[in-house]
């Protein structure tokens, strides 16, 4: 990674996290398939929702009946952090219109922010659209080829964990992790690492007395508040 803002630079800035979505993309293909929805209909799940844990979600309640009400609520709580990644991205585009802002936020996801995040380090804060509009359009269509290929393989795959499917996702966010530690040259490391520290120990606690979908968001805003008072205190 680089300073570059380009169009290219977003494509090979955006390689990394292809494989995330070619992993994870599949086992939900693969998951949808097997609990009886069409080729299809899995395929257009993520082409109009396109969100990861929002479309598990919304396929474990409507193989199980729920009602349509109950299934966009729960897809606004799982994809509710997107509010506060929203708003972290918004101030890189002041200055672009109401509709480049528009579509920056339609196609992001949880791994083109981070991705972003670790861009900003590398070119002294700053950001455009072409850069983060090519990443994100790179992601959907990663997105989209990959659930397409694992709904076909749905009637073949039964059990997408044995092939570590379930963990594209996890091992994507350790490396994107890993470069945000790394390229930060802002912040001390020994801070860096005390804040995942805690990080790691509150999402750990509050998994036992939240409900997942709202761990994300309350960890969040804990751990950027405890973040604060380190640095400023003892950083």
């Amino acid at each position: 990674m680089d300073s570059s803002l380009t169009k290219r630079a977003a494509v090979i800035d955006a390689i990394p996290t292809v494989f995330g979505y070619v992993g994870i993309g599949m086992a939900f293909g693969i998951i949808g398939k097997a609990s009886g929805f069409s080729t299809l209909n899995v395929f257009l799940m993520s082409v109009i929702i396109y969100a990861g844990s929002a479309q598990f979600t919304t396929v474990s309640m409507l193989a199980a009946g729920s009602p349509i009400a109950s299934i966009i609520l729960a897809t606004f709580l799982v994809n509710s952090r997107m509010i506060l990644m929203s708003t972290t991205v918004a101030r890189y585009f002041k200055k672009d219109n109401l509709g480049k802002g528009i579509l920056i936020g339609t196609f992001l996801t949880d791994e083109s922010f981070a991705l972003s995040m670790n861009k900003v380090n590398y070119t002294s804060g700053k950001m455009t659209f072409d850069w983060f509009n090519t990443a994100n359009i790179v992601s959907y269509i990663t997105w989209l080829i990959a659930t397409l290929i694992g709904s076909f393989l749905g009637s073949f795959v039964t059990s997408p964990e044995k092939f570590g499917l379930d963990f594209a996702l996890v091992a994507m966010f350790i490396g994107l992790l890993y470069l945000q530690v790394v390229g930060d040259k802002k912040l001390q490391k020994l801070l860096q690492i005390i804040v995942i520290a805690i990080t790691f120990v509150l999402t750990y606690l509050l998994t036992i007395v939240l409900p997942a979908n709202m761990v994300v968001i309350v960890v969040t805003l804990i751990g950027c508040s405890l973040g604060m008072v380190l640095k400023y205190v003892f950083f």
